[in-house]
């Protein structure tokens, strides 16, 4: 039991002060910042009309700084998240319940693995996940979800009893390579030059430019905006994010984006948009207004390698899914989720079907290994526990007579 403790709903992240949001998150993580979470909340890429409520959920130490806190969200639908719970919805609703709405704990849009859990104290971690559960509980919802997990806070979430959930990401491992062409020697003679090749073609047909931090001017991001346009709208019908998110981010981040632009001339075709911390390169966004062989690996993947091994950085996050990644040096990395079910029926059907899953998914990702060109993989599984209550204070107008938002 985790009893006198109380945690506060509230409506946006930048209700809190920034230094006090941060201090939560002291390895500097990009996409749980308050810098990034703001803006998402500034421009309306969450908020009314996007099925994305902000809902951050934090208890206070006696003196009223924040001591822990989870970037949570209310969810009408599943888009944006990449952990696909769909048919989970589905089941849910055909046996009469309704999934919608829930409450997801997340970097919205964001597929990267990072702290779920904002403390600084792995003590409070019952408590601010009792605090989850009772937002579920207390206003109907289906369930929680936590997604993209770091490894490290997987048996804080097994320990209230929430079912853990893996996934499979492609991530590059710098190991101490002096140049592009040093880690292209740990690679098999096929694959070196089936590497060197793409890059030529690519590096024939275009200029590539690294731009960073204050360097990425407003015409950059006229540029990009158009690349990500044209990528978010065949991939998932709209963009996620609005225009006025990167100017935001370009202001308040930019010291950790570099942006990779393709020109034909003068003219930006294609382009690609990093986030930087001090030990990964997190590839998110690419397109591009025109089609160029290999073009997309150049941009996505061989940039973000020749940057990572310049700055030396352990390694690059290029997104979720892609096992074609594997042909150009990445290699499989399991990522997790951890779910709380609050219908006892519907979360053993759920308990039962990831014990089936989660065996598919090593066996997965154990021959991906043996596929990767550096066999180095290591997986870590559990088991799960029950059981916390906690007071709720605070409004979150979303939840003050049910969700509305669409």
């Amino acid at each position: 039991m985790t009893d006198g403790v109380t945690a506060e709903l509230l409506s946006k992240v930048s209700d809190i002060p920034a230094d006090q949001w941060d201090a939560l998150n002291p390895r500097g993580n990009p996409f749980v910042a308050h810098a990034f979470l703001a803006a998402l909340e500034e421009s309306g890429s969450v908020g009314p009309g996007t099925g994305w409520s902000p809902a951050p959920i934090m208890i206070r130490d006696a003196d009223g700084i924040p001591a822990a806190a989870l970037p949570a969200y209310l969810k009408s639908h599943s888009q944006g998240e990449y952990v696909f719970d769909h048919h989970w919805a589905d089941a849910f609703e055909r046996a009469g319940g309704q999934y919608y709405p829930k409450l997801q704990i997340a970097a919205p849009f964001s597929p990267v693995p990072g702290p779920r859990l904002l403390l600084r104290d792995p003590a409070l971690a019952p408590a601010i996940l009792a605090a989850a559960e009772a937002v579920v509980d207390q206003n109907g919802l289906s369930s929680a979800h936590a997604t993209f997990v770091e490894e490290s806070e997987l048996e804080l979430f097994r320990a209230a009893g929430w079912l853990t959930r893996m996934g499979t990401q492609f991530h590059w491992q710098n190991r101490d390579y002096a140049d592009f062409d040093g880690f292209l020697s740990a690679l098999s003679s096929r694959k070196r030059k089936a590497i060197r090749k793409e890059r030529a073609a690519a590096q024939s047909a275009v200029r590539i430019m690294q731009i960073s931090g204050a360097d990425i001017t407003a015409d950059d991001w006229d540029a990009f905006w158009v690349f990500y346009q044209d990528t978010g709208a065949r991939k998932w019908g709209q963009p996620y994010l609005t225009r006025a998110f990167f100017d935001l981010i370009g202001e308040s981040m930019k010291d950790g984006i570099v942006l990779f632009l393709a020109y034909d001339g003068d003219r930006p075709i294609a382009g690609a948009l990093n986030f930087v911390s001090p030990d990964c390169l997190y590839g998110r966004y690419w397109g591009c207004t025109r089609d160029v062989p290999f073009l997309h690996f150049e941009l996505c993947y061989y940039q973000a390698i020749d940057y990572a091994i310049a700055h030396g950085l352990p390694r690059v996050e290029a997104g979720a899914q892609g096992e074609h990644k594997l042909a150009r040096g990445y290699e499989a990395v399991p990522t997790y989720s951890a779910h709380y079910i609050a219908n006892a029926g519907f979360r053993s059907a759920v308990a039962d079907f990831l014990a089936r899953e989660s065996q598919a998914m090593e066996r997965q990702i154990e021959f991906l290994g043996e596929m990767a060109p550096l066999n180095a993989l290591h997986l870590t599984f559990a088991s799960r526990a029950e059981g916390r209550t906690v007071t709720l204070t605070g409004a979150n107008p979303a939840l003050s007579k049910g969700l509305t938002d669409g």
